[in-house]
């Protein structure tokens, strides 16, 4: 009777991620919301499990959210959009693991700090005159893309990332809920994801 009892609410909380995919591709807030509400916990263990510096496992977490919510259009419903998540934030932590021990070079040194995996890392293998170029225009690329964030967005992206400071320390300076601040620096990176993903395609 227990298995019944799970299999429907299975049935049930795949009909309502359905629904709610739908709705955030039709351009509904609430939606998004609503899915990440429900697994934000689930993915925030998962990478603590593999990754365990609190900082990292917050960013990484947002990251997760950000790629998923950007390929929604592509999610198979046949499938599970938990499955799915899992799988893009594993796929996320072996990156920013395997990044973590290549030798690299930032396109943009300002942005360097801790989160290694929003700084457009690649590896300095060849560092011939073409990839310098390359690597200059995406610098001024990054850097437009932050120039033109909306000043709530930019300020805590830059304080996260060209400051290196943490949440708390940000919030103190910026005199906001820490929710805010986390909600401001998650809306600014999905703003610079979706700027950068055209833009940076091109290189």
């Amino acid at each position: 009777m227990s298995n019944g009892v799970s299999e429907n609410t299975k049935k049930d909380s795949k009909a309502e991620d359905i629904i709610l995919i739908d709705d955030a591709i039709a351009g509904k807030q609430e939606a998004y919301r609503r899915l990440m509400t429900k697994y934000r916990q689930l993915i925030y263990n998962l990478i603590f499990r593999m990754i365990r510096n609190k900082e990292d496992v917050e960013d990484l977490t947002q990251e997760a959210f950000i790629k998923a919510f950007n390929s929604l259009d592509k999610f198979d419903k046949q499938f599970s959009f938990s499955t799915w998540l899992f799988k893009i934030a594993t796929n996320n932590c072996i990156d920013y693991l395997r990044k973590k021990k290549l030798n690299t070079f930032s396109i943009d040194k300002e942005l360097g700090g801790e989160d290694d995996d929003y700084q457009f890392e690649i590896p300095d293998s060849d560092r011939t005159p073409d990839k310098n170029l390359m690597e200059s225009e995406r610098k001024k690329i990054l850097e437009e893309a932050i120039e033109n964030l909306p000043s709530k967005y930019k300020s805590v992206i830059l304080l996260r990332h060209r400051d290196e400071k943490d949440y708390e320390e940000i919030a103190k300076k910026l005199k906001l809920p820490l929710g805010t601040v986390k909600a401001h620096i998650f809306r600014g990176r999905e703003l610079l994801n979706k700027y950068l993903k055209d833009r940076l395609g091109t290189f």
